[in-house]
C-alpha cells in the first residue's frame, strides 16, 4: 500500500529525528533504518531535501567522516538541542492526532 506524497512529507521530518536521536547516523543507513521498521517505502531521492531542511532549521548537525568499508567521506548527522525539542513536540502532536485517528476509526468499526 503506498500512502500520499502529502501524508508522507509530514511525517518525514519527525521519523527522521526519530532515528537521528538514537544515534549519529548517515543518509543511506537512516534509508535501512526505516525499512527496518516497516516504514512505507521512500525514496533515496526523497530523504536527503529532509535532511537538508532539518540541518537548515538546526535541528541536526552535520559532520564528514571517513566510510568505515574505506569508499568516499560520508556526511553523519546528530540531533542538536533544538532538535530534541522539535522531536519532542512532534512526539506530542503526534500521540494527540493518533489517538483521535484511532477514535475514529474505531467508532466507524462499530457503526458498520
Amino acid at each position: 500500500m503506498t500512502v500520499s506524497n502529502q501524508m508522507m512529507k509530514g511525517l518525514l521530518d519527525g521519523a527522521i529525528l526519530g532515528l537521528i536521536a538514537q544515534g549519529e547516523t548517515y543518509g543511506y543507513e537512516i534509508l535501512e533504518k526505516l525499512k527496518e521498521k516497516d516504514f512505507p517505502e521512500i525514496s533515496d531521492g526523497s530523504i536527503y531535501p529532509v535532511l537538508l531542511r532539518l540541518g537548515k532549521k538546526g535541528y541536526v548537525s552535520t559532520q564528514m567522516k571517513k566510510s568505515d568499508t574505506g569508499g568516499p567521506k560520508r556526511k553523519y548527522y546528530s540531533i542538536t538541542g533544538s532538535g530534541l525539542e522539535e522531536l519532542e513536540i512532534f512526539r506530542n502532536k503526534w500521540t494527540y492526532l493518533n489517538r483521535g485517528m484511532n477514535n475514529l476509526m474505531r467508532s466507524v468499526e462499530d457503526a458498520e
